[in-house]
């Protein structure tokens, strides 16, 4: 059996290797355990070893492992998958984060649905940067214009970007991260505050680290293979 604590001990042991080699003016990079798929038992696991930040991609689910884990106080979820509109008040209840902003209607319904006594709801836009017919994202030049319209909704705040590059070779996955960094300095030109670049999983966070991710998403790297059944 996969023990979650030595793989999210080796994780950690790993990212700050590989951390020595960027700048030290460089923002600290955030390692979202991705337990999506995986039972309570696998998160309470990760979080007795010391982690506090995982990712959800089915609503459903966030709603079952945050209402049963919520004796822990310092636990924050971070949404990560493709949201549809009639799930947006699950969300919206339950994570402190979400990567995946793709359009403005999620978004008004995220700032409606946002619960008045919690704190604002994070997001990142997320962008198709490898112009995939079936990811979710907008195209880099949607993303001033929603930037815009998303930073003026109340109870939520823009932090930043996120992207999920196809897979491929290191040289075409390389160059997606370099179009997301630069993509990153344009929102922050424009919303300073917008400092957050999540991308980076199990089998490409190292080449994510030089191109300013902030943020990795690691799921296989500490849970080990997913069970996937039917999910919402």
């Amino acid at each position: 059996m996969n023990n979650i604590a030595e793989q999210l001990a080796l994780a950690y042991q790993k990212l700050a290797k590989n951390c020595e080699q960027l700048p030290e003016s460089r923002q600290p990079v955030q390692l979202i355990a991705v337990s999506k798929t995986q039972p309570d038992t696998a998160v309470l696991a990760a979080y007795e070893a010391g982690q506090r930040l995982f990712g959800e991609n089915y609503p459903q689910e966030l709603a079952t492992k945050a209402e049963a884990l919520a004796h822990l106080p310092d636990l924050q979820w971070h949404f990560i998958g493709p949201i549809q509109s009639n799930k947006t008040r699950i969300i919206a209840q339950y994570a402190s984060w979400v990567h995946s902003i793709d359009r403005l209607k999620i978004a008004q319904r995220l700032s409606e649905q946002r619960p008045a006594d919690s704190a604002d709801l994070q997001v990142l836009l997320q962008i198709n940067i490898s112009d995939e017919a079936s990811k979710s994202g907008i195209a880099a030049t949607e993303m001033l214009a929603l930037a815009a319209s998303v930073n003026a909704l109340p109870r939520i705040t823009l932090r930043g970007l996120m992207a999920i590059p196809a897979p491929g070779d290191e040289h075409k996955v390389t160059a997606d991260f370099a179009a997301m960094q630069a993509l990153s300095m344009q929102l922050q030109a424009h919303y300073p505050a917008a400092t957050e670049l999540s991308m980076g999983m199990s089998n490409d966070w190292p080449l994510a680290l030089p191109y300013g991710a902030t943020m990795i998403r690691l799921g296989t790297a500490i849970f080990g293979a997913r069970n996937y059944e039917k999910h919402e």
